[in-house]
């Protein structure tokens, strides 16, 4: 030990006074299974997504972790052995005489785990990322905390303390920000709120009414300390004992708040685990009603939410880990190694734009529903083409999910207070204002989310069998397929999903999606009428060739008379996910033979118009392919995924061709977006519920079918 210690104290001071530039270099890190753009390390919900850029990996224990939008968060971990500090994330002005950076080796991540290596002088440690991802569990899904936990390997007769902290930042308005200590028995945690703030508003897409928390409590034989202060002053203080004093805290807006456990010398392996969350007690404003989080039917406190989260690591930890090989095994069946590498990295992303809720006033969770946030663009609430792109997540892990997601919608349709004679596009302009558009001036997109609504609602019949829900809102679903049988050919010019694309009319793509929703409304209804509209429609577009070019090799972007154009068909994959045959296979057949020809360096655009593709869109077509041109779709998004020429949360949206004078492989505009859930269309097509490592189990919450009396009455 003495010869360590020496060792210690001699790079120190070397780092200290002559090479303080080589003291943040090291051997380069490996990743694995590749490099993403950026590792998510907390992301649970629009308001907890943080997420540690790849570029940053190599000087982790100086790299401050960033919010999805890109604001740098104050967040750091760092080690105390057998006297000596060591950073492992997060401290930019590292004072080389008081911690040393602990030399990063590995980084991995996995759908639910992001885990980095590190040697800190003799011993090996990790850090442990851990957001739980599991839909039919609606008390673990909706907790809006994440687990970080640091795991010692080799520390055998070692003194160990471990710390983290956090700063104002998480707030959204650090410099009104306030804080606040919480004992709740050995469960201690630090909340940061905005003073004064108002509800339900935003900074830079941060809650401002919430709270910020980091939380842990003693395991083993540790022993637990806090303290809030000057983050040099912090850190120093543990640096040099190993123990916060709580009784020296005090707090401006440039302070941190932090916790350390001292666990003496350890005689085993050790785990240490935080918790890290943002909270808000009234998450969404439902129609002028206050929703909370789901978690808060089971626990009327933060500190009882806090307790049960701890003690639900185990059993989270053993459930993702099933789910973390398990999907790697599916997707690998599904189309290859990369594309599991995809939908690992999509997974979390995917979950973690929406909020689980139940009404704050009653706590019934008869009242259940979910909200999602259109991250990276407007800020909408419940984009109908938002949920549209991202459902095949839902297919594959919990179909209920998507009856979560619409039913906020369909209350407010069945009300009356929506008037147009198409489909709403969102439920509120401005996440969590879920508030309707009772002005009548939602963005109009009627034949794109007319043929939404109807596809998604077969999608759950189909997927669950609950045939009472359909039938409850046939009326509102025959409307809207009137709407399609009236206008899905002879189509006014207007916007699609896509709508950076601008408006056009007779779209060739929503025409084919009118088709499709039809048919669906058929089957829902059991009108037959419906059903063979739908199935002329088709035939119009493809055997008597009206939206295909003059040699029938592939649809066009618009109809008639534009044969030389053409746009990625994706509106065909529900069609075949539902086995609806609106549509022959010799269509099929069509697409997988021509898009290779129009290929570009990081895949197919979106149309010949356009140098950028849509990477949610791009997975719906491949679904629809032959093998081959099927992996040269996934070759081509695994592509750009690794390319590291960006980092930034997995953008769904990025220039795929050079040809238009832009730079291929990078991203426009979109990052975080839950849309990625799109990227499971391929695994979809092994049919609903996919993956059954989340079924059944005494913890997931069973619903009443039925609302409880007075329900509806409240909205």
């Amino acid at each position: 030990m003495y010869l360590d210690i020496q060792k210690t104290f001699s790079l120190s001071s070397l780092c200290s006074t002559l090479l303080p530039a080589l003291c943040r270099q090291a051997g380069p890190v490996s990743h694995h299974p590749v490099r993403p753009p950026s590792y998510p390390l907390a992301v649970r919900n629009p308001y907890l997504s943080t997420w540690m850029p790849s570029d940053q990996v190599q000087q982790l224990p100086f790299a401050e972790p960033q919010f999805w939008a890109g604001q740098e968060l104050g967040w750091s971990v760092i080690i105390r052995i057998d006297g000596q500090a060591w950073s492992l994330m997060g401290v930019p002005d590292l004072d080389a005489k008081h911690i040393l950076p602990a030399r990063v080796l590995r980084a991995e991540f996995t759908s639910t785990h992001t885990i980095f290596d590190f040697l800190a002088g003799p011993v090996g440690l990790t850090l442990d990322f851990f957001s739980p991802v599991s839909p039919p569990n609606y008390v673990r899904q909706s907790l809006p905390f994440s687990y970080m936990t640091v795991r010692l390997k080799n520390a055998w007769g070692r003194e160990i303390q471990v710390y983290s902290d956090i700063d104002g930042r998480w707030t959204g308005q650090s410099d009104a920000s306030v804080h606040d200590l919480e004992v709740n028995g050995e469960l201690i945690f630090h909340a940061l709120s905005v003073k004064d703030a108002p509800k339900y508003e935003e900074a830079n897409d941060m809650a401002l009414w919430g709270k910020a928390i980091l939380a842990s409590r003693p395991q083993s034989l540790s022993k637990l300390s806090a303290l809030a202060g000057d983050a040099h002053a912090v850190r120093t203080a543990f640096a040099e004992t190993g123990w916060l004093n709580q009784s020296k805290s005090s707090w401006s807006p440039r302070h941190i708040v932090a916790l350390a456990h001292d666990l003496g010398k350890v005689s085993e392996s050790v785990d240490v685990t935080f918790a890290i969350g943002y909270e808000r007690e009234q998450a969404i404003n439902y129609l002028d009603q206050p929703y909370t989080g789901f978690y808060r039917s089971e626990f009327s406190t933060t500190g009882k939410a806090l307790s049960f989260f701890f003690d639900d690591f185990d059993g989270s930890k053993h459930e993702s880990e099933k789910l973390d090989t398990e999907l790697s095994s599916f997707a690998t069946a599904a189309a290859g190694p990369k594309y599991a590498d995809i939908v690992a990295l999509s997974l979390r992303q995917a979950w973690g734009g929406i909020d689980l809720t139940i009404p704050d006033k009653s706590r019934a969770i008869s009242g259940v529903m979910a909200f999602i946030k259109e991250l990276s663009s407007d800020g909408n609430v419940n984009t109908i083409d938002v949920i549209m792109p991202a459902f095949p997540i839902y297919w594959v892990m919990d179909p209920e999910w998507i009856r979560l997601l619409l039913d906020p919608v369909m209350l407010y349709l069945e009300s009356g207070r929506w008037k147009l004679p198409y489909m709403i596009h969102d439920l509120g302009s401005r996440y969590p204002y879920a508030i309707g558009h009772d002005d009548q001036r939602a963005e109009p997109m009627p034949i794109e989310e007319c043929g939404n609504l109807l596809i998604l609602a077969l999608a759950y019949v189909r997927a669950t069998g609950d045939h009472s829900w359909s039938h409850r809102y046939l009326t509102v679903f025959q409307k809207y397929a009137d709407y399609l049988v009236t206008n899905g050919i002879d189509i006014a010019e207007q916007l699609s999903s896509n709508d950076a694309a601008g408006p056009l009319a007779n779209e060739t793509n929503l025409a084919i999606k009118a088709a499709i929703g039809i048919k669906a409304y058929g089957i829902l209804s059991g009108n037959q009428t419906y059903s063979q509209i739908g199935n002329d429609h088709a035939d119009l577009l493809f055997r008597q060739s009206l939206g295909t070019n003059e040699n029938q090799t592939h649809f066009t972007l618009q109809y008639p008379g534009h044969s030389g154009t053409w746009k990625t068909p994706y509106n065909l994959y529900p069609d075949l996910l539902l086995d609806l045959q609106t549509f022959p296979e010799e269509a099929f057949l069509m697409g997988s033979r021509f898009f290779n020809s129009v290929r570009g360096e990081y895949g197919v655009p979106l149309d010949n118009r356009q140098d950028w593709a849509k990477s949610d869109w791009n997975m719906w077509l491949a679904g629809t392919f032959e093998p081959n041109t099927r992996d040269e779709f996934v070759d081509d998004l695994w592509a750009f995924m690794t390319n590291g020429k960006h980092h930034w949360p997995f953008s769904d949206r990025y220039i795929s061709t050079a040809s238009h004078g832009g730079e291929a492989g990078v991203p426009i505009l979109c990052r975080a977006r839950p849309t990625v859930g799109g990227h499971y269309a391929l695994l979809a097509l092994k049919g609903p519920r996919t993956i059954q490592s989340l079924s059944g189990g005494d913890s997931i919450k069973k619903l009443q079918r039925s609302r409880e009396p007075g329900f509806q009455e409240e909205l």
